[in-house]
């Protein structure tokens, strides 16, 4: 059985943080609105992909319509990416080359789902996995897997894990 659970939203912090976000958009070519900046900065200070309801929540001056353009903007940047989930419940989180542990983006390289990510049935949180520093990725290995199958000359052009479970949160409940 589902609970609905609060969900805390990590606050975001002093103004030197929104003129790193305002340098991210920049270097990624992307018109710098008071809105994209906002986005960015709730999704850049989170550790876990938030449904479009959940920001709205946390920024309630925001329409939604304006909440929605401004993912959208920051998606095709690659700045965010957008996490389909078998709810039909979109989640965003601050794009791979956008990861809290780097804080930089790489020019030109969109937000891909070369990660897996780990749902709470409970919850219904989901966190990006991040990919430990090896010569292989899960992507790759993956591919691999997929050349060695009886599916011979079949190509992947996206790739989705999703591990189920409960959070710590709702482990600890």
């Amino acid at each position: 059985m589902k609970t609905k659970q609060s969900i805390p939203i990590v606050p975001i912090s002093a103004k030197a943080d929104m003129a790193e976000i305002e340098a991210k958009l920049r270097a990624a070519q992307v018109r710098v609105t008071q809105a994209r900046l906002e986005v960015l900065a709730l999704l850049c200070a989170q550790h876990r992909a938030m449904s479009h309801t959940e920001m709205q929540d946390a920024m309630p001056q925001m329409d939604r319509v304006t909440l929605y353009r401004a993912l959208d903007c920051l998606t095709e940047a690659g700045l965010a990416h957008k996490i389909a989930s078998d709810d039909r419940v979109f989640r965003f989180s601050a794009g791979s080359e956008m990861a809290q542990t780097t804080n930089t983006y790489v020019p030109g390289v969109h937000a891909q789902h070369h990660h897996g990510h780990f749902k709470c049935t409970r919850c219904a949180k989901v966190f990006c996995l991040e990919q430990p520093d090896t010569n292989h990725s899960l992507r790759d290995q993956l591919q691999e897997t997929l050349a060695s199958t009886a599916l011979k000359g079949f190509q992947s052009h996206d790739i989705e894990v999703t591990i189920k479970g409960w959070c710590d949160q709702c482990s600890a409940a």
